[in-house]
């Protein structure tokens, strides 16, 4: 993926230079400042929010509020320490909040403890569901747009909060339902792939043992070639034919 994103912007600055070379640093350099620029004016909204966050942290809020988002954890993200509950917790409080940004730390710890369940090398459901949920991030309270639309003189910035509202509580629906779907239908499909035995283990261990005992040993019957050499596999040889 990283030589993808490379050789994607490599590509574009290459045609860039080529097709107008002025105006394309000219862009660059602009575009630098405007960054840093907007980076210092969204420095004070989240600085109040990530205060906020610290100071429920360590009044004990967060365990609170996990324990009042505990149904809904274990309905997204199934079983989970207690430690990662209250960073799911706050993560979804952050996003709810519209801090998309500022619940980064919360997300990263979350998703360590979610990890730390993990006995696989490639990710699990309850992490592919975090992803999911910050991609989607439900927001009733979208404080960064309203605070871009501020910055930027709108004089109405809150008549946001009503059809982001409406947008992403469709898009976190999707995207739950799909993971769940798309979990069951891979259980399914691992189930149907399970291979086929003739017999449990068990079992044959037993049948092999009956007929190597004293009644195969007296010509009743005996295990065939076929039976030696396929231990899963039962046939019966009768000796008097």
């Amino acid at each position: 993926m990283r030589k993808i994103w490379f050789f994607m912007v490599l590509a574009s600055l290459v045609t860039l230079l080529f097709i107008d070379p002025e105006d394309s640093i000219n862009a660059m350099m602009n575009a630098g400042a405007d960054a840093v620029t907007l980076t210092i004016r969204l420095l004070g909204i989240y600085a109040v929010w990530l205060g906020i966050i610290a100071l429920v942290d360590a009044c004990g809020l967060s365990n609170k509020i996990a324990t009042l988002l505990d149904p809904v954890i274990d309905f997204l993200f199934g079983k989970t320490d207690n430690n990662t509950k209250k960073y799911l917790a706050l993560n979804m409080s952050a996003n709810i909040l519209g801090m998309g940004n500022a619940c980064t730390p919360t997300g990263l710890k979350a998703m360590e403890g979610l990890d730390k369940q993990n006995n696989s090398s490639t990710a699990s459901v309850a992490m592919i569901m975090l992803v999911v949920i910050n991609a989607t991030s439900l927001q009733l309270i979208p404080t960064t747009i309203i605070g871009l639309r501020q910055q930027y003189g709108s004089t109405s910035s809150s008549d946001i909060i009503l059809p982001t509202i409406i947008a992403t509580l469709i898009s976190t629906i999707v995207g739950v339902l799909l993971v769940k779907l798309c979990d069951k239908f891979y259980k399914k499909h691992k189930k149907d792939d399970k291979p086929k035995q003739d017999y449990p283990s068990t079992k044959n261990k037993i049948l092999k043992n009956f007929f190597t005992s004293k009644n195969a040993q007296k010509g009743k019957c005996t295990l065939s070639n076929t039976q030696k050499n396929q231990p899963n596999k039962i046939v019966f040889k009768d000796n008097k034919k």
